[in-house]
């Protein structure tokens, strides 16, 4: 029979290991942050908007293959991003580089260039108001 501080000692190393997996699985699964800075209708009664805002890629994030439905112009402000277009060139940009997706581009490659440090761009972005931001396609 075992004895209790073997038992006790047992259910700690199990405790250990299910917490150790638990902050491993949620760093690894960290999402990007979004900041909404303004949005605006544009002018003439088009029914479009503009929209800023700035997204964090946690160190090793890559979103996955989207679209827009918009116009996108992206601006590093830290780190460094890569991304490319269906058809398009992977091109690695660095703060005060740009990138433009147009309405019909399917985004292949987004992601944070580095595993170890956050990367951090400004988007601005122009679309008909209410669509969704983000369309995911496969």
């Amino acid at each position: 029979m075992q004895t209790r501080l073997a038992i006790s000692r047992r259910m700690l190393v199990l405790a250990l290991l299910i917490t150790g997996t638990l902050f491993t699985a949620s760093t690894l699964m960290a999402d990007e942050t979004i900041t909404p800075i303004m949005s605006h209708d544009l002018a003439g009664g088009s029914g479009e908007q503009v929209l800023m805002y700035t997204v964090d890629f946690p160190p090793g994030f890559s979103s996955p293959v989207h679209r827009h439905n918009a116009q996108v112009s992206v601006y590093v402000l830290e780190g460094s991003v890569v991304m490319q277009v269906r058809g398009g060139k992977e091109i690695t940009l660095g703060p005060g580089q740009s990138f433009y997706e147009a309405p019909n581009d399917i985004h292949v490659v987004s992601r944070n260039a580095s595993s170890t440090k956050p990367a951090k761009f400004l988007v601005f972005l122009i679309n008909q108001k209410g669509a969704p931001l983000v369309i995911p396609v496969k």
